[in-house]
């Protein structure tokens, strides 16, 4: 999904460059083809809308800042954003004092969940004295895989 997502925004961020200011017009090129991109990649309807207009909000007549160029300020307002839609900066797993724990791993076909999983979980088994028990599609493994 990245891919294709990357492709497109340098296609369509061609078209920003030596711009001064942000116009919806540079906008609405830039977040119709993310838009696609994200619906190619099976992300639902909504979610797309809502992240297109959540970018479309923050980009739309903003002045260039100082260092950025229009077509670097839509990849830092589509990062911010992803970075936002996925949770915002914190990566700490945060375990009760009930037993079991459940973590849920989600994410698009291809993007490393199982090997990042089986990562995770040796960590917990080396370094936290932690005993997961791995789930997948109905199948159940002992973590440290």
């Amino acid at each position: 999904m990245f891919e294709s997502l990357s492709d497109k925004l340098k296609k369509t961020l061609k078209n920003l460059r030596g711009q001064g200011k942000l116009t919806p017009e540079h906008v609405d090129a830039a977040l119709r083809e993310i838009r696609m991109a994200l619906l190619e990649a099976d992300v639902n309807y909504k979610v797309a809308k809502d992240f297109v207009e959540s970018v479309r909000a923050k980009a739309e007549g903003q002045e260039v800042w100082q260092d950025l160029k229009p077509h670097e300020q839509v990849v830092k307002i589509v990062y911010d954003e992803l970075v936002n839609l996925m949770g915002g900066t914190s990566s700490r797993l945060v375990f009760t004092k009930q037993v079991p724990n459940v973590v849920m791993i989600v994410g698009l076909q291809g993007s490393g969940k199982t090997t990042s999983t089986g990562k995770i979980s040796k960590w917990l088994t080396d370094n936290q004295e932690r005993k997961p028990l791995l789930g997948f599609g109905g199948r159940l493994s002992t973590g440290g895989a």
